[in-house]
């Protein structure tokens, strides 16, 4: 008895995090809609209050992927990074059209006044505690959306 509810307050507790975290689809578009502005990829991490580990190193291991490979890419406005907590009232709006309603990993790709939604949530979660591989394929998935600017 006391081992079955051990194993059934593991699987609670397991669920909980996973719930929490909400790890979202693949790497894939999600909708492509029109704005004004230059060409640019904002990189859009959505975070909670409440943040697991892998949570927190996916936004400090995008921070330091930025920072090694396109610092001069961040300077001129063509990557933007972005961090909005999902549970602020203040960005319903955004949390609502990325459908982010837990940690997830975006890029919004303007391009020609377009803009695509890439869903990135799936690749963060399974690389956000490796820092060195997590760096390796953020890097390549952010030169080749670069490449079509």
């Amino acid at each position: 008895m006391k081992n079955n509810l051990k194993k059934w307050s593991s699987v609670l507790l397991l669920s909980v995090i996973l719930f929490a975290c909400n790890s979202a689809k693949n790497d894939k578009k999600v909708s492509a809609t029109k704005v004004d502005g230059k060409n640019r990829i904002e990189i859009l991490d959505f975070y909670g209050d409440h943040r697991c580990t892998t949570c927190i190193n996916i936004e400090k291991n995008t921070r330091f992927t930025l920072d090694a490979a396109f610092k001069d890419e961040i300077k001129n406005g063509i990557l933007v990074f972005k961090t909005i907590n999902f549970d602020d009232p203040k960005n319903d709006k955004i949390v609502t059209e990325y459908s982010a309603y837990g940690t997830s990993l975006f890029f919004n790709v303007i391009k020609d006044g377009k803009e695509e939604h890439i869903d990135l949530s799936d690749f963060a979660y399974q690389l956000g505690d490796d820092q060195e591989k997590y760096s390796a394929q953020l890097k390549q998935k952010i030169k080749a959306e670069l490449a079509k600017l």
